[in-house]
């Protein structure tokens, strides 16, 4: 029988991921006191984290699921495939 991901494990993955959400909120907002070529509002930065905050709980339910190794990180990398083509279509509008 598959048991969920070890607590360590799951508990390392957890914090990298939401160590690394954090950073890629913050890099618009670094690079808009740097340069004028990056225009973030309010809006972009709720979107993003909102976005970026359903991954992390897919990604959570996924750790938590009773799966096995092969389907769990099948089921991360596709939230992972979803999310970047979302970014990339609210970013430039790949599907126009």
């Amino acid at each position: 029988m598959m048991t969920a991901l070890a607590a360590p494990a799951a508990k390392r993955i957890r914090a990298i991921y939401w160590t690394v959400a954090a950073l890629v909120l913050l890099l618009p907002a670094i690079a808009m006191q740097v340069t004028a070529e990056v225009n973030w509002g309010p809006g972009d930065f709720a979107i993003m984290g909102g976005l970026l905050a359903l991954v992390g709980i897919g990604i959570e339910m996924a750790l938590k699921a009773a799966l096995g190794t092969r389907a769990r990180m099948l089921a991360i990398g596709a939230m992972l495939a979803l999310f970047l083509l979302v970014w990339a279509e609210l970013a430039v509008g790949l599907f126009d």
